[in-house]
């Protein structure tokens, strides 16, 4: 078994192949104990903060209970909590905060501050979404089709929408355990080209793509899975109308789906809005697992903590 303790998890492309299963294969294991009612209270007597300069409902609340449940402690700030808004450095607040926790939890805009702060800690850093990345998602993605489908490796992940933060954990992570993936998106939305050149660089064959395209059926096209998040991210609500009318033919809708796999899984990193990027026919439909995605966040959020800060 690979040490992960002392890890910072800022990018899910620092993270190899093997050490993505070993989380994966411990929250499934953390999962199971979990609903037979087991008390795993692995990281007793630590503490976690969870800093947020974004808002928040699943990562606030998936954290807050994956934390108490493992017996150690969480301690929510928001961004009028801290001092950086009046003149305290990135790492000034890191160093402090070091002192005082295990491990910190950070969702904030900037990926260039979350790496600051993982500088200047000297705990690990765990990247709870920035404007980059949002690899804590892409982690309970995984756990969800390596549930339905008993395997990650050689299968077709259709990415439909806006090429942004979940987008790039998708990608950055699929690179390293074999998983396709196609990424639809309108001209001028397409994902970093930094981003997917990296992924590119860890490819393990010439049969593992990353394809980006513009053309949503083209992508959708045999997919295993159908995966979609919101057209304007948080943080962009002014260019909301504006998108809609781009983003109108990248509608997850029963037509598109119609070219993916019969069994193909419907996924959304939530929240979704109904009639905009997914139809209410589709969130509704069998193939839809996305409570199931918003559940695995917490499990597999409880297996990173414990590998990063466990005894």
């Amino acid at each position: 078994m690979i040490s992960l303790k002392g890890k910072d998890f800022l990018c899910l492309g620092d993270f190899g192949q093997d050490e993505i299963y070993q989380i994966l294969a411990k929250a499934t294991e953390l999962k199971r104990l979990h609903r037979l009612g087991k008390s795993i209270r692995l990281l007793e007597g630590k503490s976690v903060a969870l800093v947020f300069e974004k808002p928040s409902t699943r990562t606030r609340v998936s954290f807050e209970a994956g934390i108490t449940q493992l017996g150690a402690y969480p301690i929510v700030l928001y961004g009028r909590d801290l001092q950086l808004g009046r003149g305290e450095t990135i790492e000034d607040t890191g160093q402090v905060l070091s002192r005082y926790v295990d491990a910190i939890v950070v969702r904030t805009f900037k990926h260039g501050d979350l790496e600051t702060l993982a500088e200047a800690s000297s705990v690990p850093i765990i990247n709870g979404l920035t404007d980059d990345f949002h690899p804590c998602q892409a982690l309970a993605d995984f756990l969800t089709i390596l549930e339905k489908k008993d395997r990650l490796a050689g299968l077709k992940l259709a990415y439909v929408g806006d090429g942004n933060n979940v987008c790039h954990s998708l990608i950055s992570g699929a690179s390293h355990i074999g998983l396709n993936i196609s990424v639809a998106v309108p001209s001028g939305y397409e994902p970093k080209a930094w981003v997917v050149k990296k992924a590119e660089s860890v490819l393990r064959n010439i049969n593992h793509k990353i394809y980006v395209t513009n053309d949503p059926k083209e992508a959708v096209s045999r997919a295993d899975i159908v995966y979609t998040d919101v057209w304007t991210s948080m943080g962009r609500e002014e260019e909301a109308n504006k998108r809609r009318k781009i983003f109108l033919p990248y509608q997850v809708n029963g037509d598109l789906l119609s070219l993916a796999k019969l069994d193909a899984l419907v996924m959304h990193c939530l929240p979704a809005h109904r009639g905009e990027e997914i139809t209410e026919e589709v969130m509704k439909s069998s193939n839809c697992v996305v409570f199931d995605q918003a559940e695995n966040r917490m499990h597999t959020q409880k297996a990173l903590l414990s590998l990063l800060i466990g005894d």
